[in-house]
C-alpha cells in the first residue's frame, strides 16, 4: 500500500500510546486525522490540542464526512484491543471500499522504508527504545521514533525527522502483543526479555517464544541482533547477522564496577574485556543499566563512539511512568512506575532497596487484566512481598470482561508483608506518609489518574513532618 495516496485517516482506539504516535505522524504529514476512543485521557486531550478530531461515543455519525465519503482516499486503523462488536469497526469491516489495517501494519509500512532499529521484549522495550531515540537525536542523527511512552526529554511519544528517507533512522518499539512486531524487518533489533506474558493471546509460553524467534529471523541480511544474555529461546538468523549479547556474566557487553552516586547508577561499559566508557544514568535501576547497555550496543552499529553515547545517556531524563519521581525530598519520596508484570515489579522494588537502604518501601498496586492476574498470581504476591507495606486496588479490566474467582483479593494470602485491599474512591484516605517513607504506585491501568492527587497529598503531609 502507498501511504502517499492517503488524504484521510481514522483511528479506532486513537488514545492508545502506539496509536497516538501514528496519529501524530500523519497529522504532521498534512493528512486529515480523526479518531475514536472510549474515554478521554491526558493523551487524547493532547491530540485534540494538536488539532485532531476525537470523539468518545461509538457512533458513525460523529466520524468526519470526508472519511466516510472518500473511501478510496481514507485509511482506517484499529488495534486488536477493540471489541469485535464495536459498531464503527464493524461498519468498516463490512464496507470493503475502505482500507482497514491494524496499527502494527501501518507502523511496518512506515518503518520498513527506512534504516530501522526495532526494540522488542516483554519488559524494557519502552525505556530502551526511548534511550536509543534520545541518543540519536542528541547526536544530531535524523531520527523518527515511534515510542510506547512519553519521553521526559521531548514530552512526546513521537520524534520526527524532516531529513530524506535515506538519511533517517526509524526507531520502533516492537510490540509482541498479537504478534504485532512481525510486521517489522529491522536492520538492528534489540530483544530485552522473553518472559511469559499475554497468555490470553499466546495460550502458553512456547508460542510466545516462537514469535520472538520469528521476529529475530526478520532482521535484514548483514544486520545486528542485540540480545539480553541468558534468554532461553531458539532462533535462527539471516546470513551475516551478528549477535551482541549483553547484561550478565559470559556476555559480550557488561556493566562493571556498578555503584550508586546520589540517585544515579554509575558503571563502566565493557565490551569483550575492553572498557568503552563510564555511564551515569539519571534513571536508576539495575534493569535500566541493562537497557542502557542495549542502547549503547545498537547505536554503536551506526558509527557513534561509546563516549559520545555515554554523554547522551547522561542527559537522558527517562520516560513518563517509568521510575518517575513525583515527590523527592530527604524525608519523603514518591515514585510512579508502569510495572504491571511480576518481573517488572521485582525490578522496581529491588531498585528502590538499592537506592534507599533501610527505609520503608510502601507500594500501591493496581493489577492489570483478569487474565494476567490469574496467570501470574503467585509471581505478583512474591514480587509485592519485597515491599514493607502493600495497598491493593481492584483489577483494571482494560479489554476484558470479569472472570469468576479472579480478583485482587486472591493475591493477599501469599503476600508476606502487611497488605490491605481498598477501593479507588478510598485510596487517598489510606495513604499516610511518615518520615523516611518511600512510596511507589505500580500498574498499567488508570492508576495514573491518582498520581497528581497523591503528589498533592504528599505536599500537604510534608509540611507537617
Amino acid at each position: 500500500m502507498n501511504l502517499t495516496t492517503i488524504k484521510n485517516i481514522y483511528f479506532i482506539g486513537i488514545g492508545g500510546i502506539g496509536m497516538s504516535a501514528l496519529a501524530r505522524w500523519f497529522n504532521q504529514n498534512s493528512v486529515l486525522v480523526a479518531g475514536y476512543d472510549r474515554a478521554p485521557s491526558i493523551l487524547s486531550k493532547e491530540l485534540e490540542n494538536e488539532g485532531i478530531n476525537i470523539h468518545y461515543t461509538d457512533n458513525l455519525g460523529l466520524i468526519p464526512t470526508p472519511i466516510l465519503e472518500q473511501p478510496e482516499q481514507s485509511l482506517i486503523v484499529y488495534t486488536p484491543a477493540i471489541p469485535a462488536q464495536h459498531q464503527e469497526l464493524s461498519y468498516f469491516k463490512e464496507n470493503t471500499a475502505f482500507t482497514l489495517l491494524k496499527r502494527s501494519q501501518v507502523l511496518g509500512l512506515i518503518a520498513n522504508e527506512h534504516k530501522q532499529i526495532a526494540v522488542a521484549g516483554t519488559h524494557g522495550k519502552t525505556t530502551t527504545s526511548s534511550m536509543v531515540a534520545h541518543i540519536l537525536a542528541f547526536l544530531q542523527q535524523p531520527v523518527t521514533a515511534f515510542l510506547g511512552g512519553i519521553t521526559q526529554n521531548y514530552g512526546t511519544n513521537l520524534l520526527l525527522s524532516n531529513a530524506p528517507i535515506e538519511q533517517t533512522i526509524v526507531v520502533a518499539e516492537a510490540d509482541e502483543f498479537d504478534r504485532s512486531f512481525l510486521t517489522l524487518h529491522p536492520n538492528t533489533a534489540i530483544i530485552t526479555s522473553v518472559d511469559a506474558d499475554h497468555l490470553d493471546i499466546y495460550h502458553n509460553h512456547q508460542y510466545l517464544l516462537d514469535s520472538f524467534s520469528a521476529f529475530a529471523a526478520q532482521i535484514k541480511t548483514g544486520g545486528t541482533l542485540v540480545l539480553k544474555g541468558n534468554l532461553d529461546f531458539n532462533y535462527s538468523l539471516q546470513e551475516g547477522v551478528k549477535v551482541i549479547t549483553y547484561g550478565s556474566e559470559n556476555t559480550n557487553l557488561q556493566a562493571l564496577n556498578l555503584r550508586v552516586e546520589g540517585t544515579r547508577f554509575v558503571f563502566e561499559a565493557v565490551l569483550n574485556g575492553e572498557t568503552l566508557c563510564t555511564i551515569a544514568l539519571a534513571m536508576p535501576g539495575h534493569h535500566n543499566v541493562e537497557n542502557a547497555l542495549a542502547a549503547l550496543a545498537a547505536c554503536m552499529q551506526y558509527g557513534y563512539s561509546a563516549t559520545a553515547i555515554a554523554e547522551a545517556l547522561y542527559h537522558f531524563k527517562g520516560v513518563r511512568r517509568r521510575f518517575e519521581y513525583q515527590f523527592q525530598e530527604e524525608k519523603l519520596v514518591y515514585i510512579d512506575d508502569y510495572a504491571h508484570h511480576p518481573t517488572e515489579i521485582t525490578a522496581c522494588l529491588q531498585s528502590l532497596r538499592t537506592l534507599y537502604p533501610g527505609r520503608a518501601i510502601k507500594a500501591i498496586f493496581q493489577p492489570h487484566l483478569f487474565s494476567r492476574t490469574a496467570d501470574f498470581a503467585e509471581g505478583f504476591s512474591q514480587a509485592l512481598s519485597l515491599a514493607d507495606e502493600v495497598i491493593l486496588l481492584p483489577i483494571y479490566p482494560a479489554r476484558e470482561l470479569p472472570r469468576e474467582g479472579v480478583n485482587s483479593q486472591m493475591l493477599i494470602p501469599a503476600i508476606t508483608k502487611p497488605v490491605k485491599l481498598v477501593e479507588k474512591d478510598n485510596l487517598l484516605k489510606n495513604i499516610e506518609p511518615k518520615v523516611g517513607d518511600v512510596w511507589v504506585t505500580l500498574g498499567a491501568g488508570d492508576i495514573d489518574a491518582f498520581v497528581q492527587p497523591i503528589k498533592n497529598a504528599f505536599f500537604e503531609h510534608y509540611k507537617q513532618l
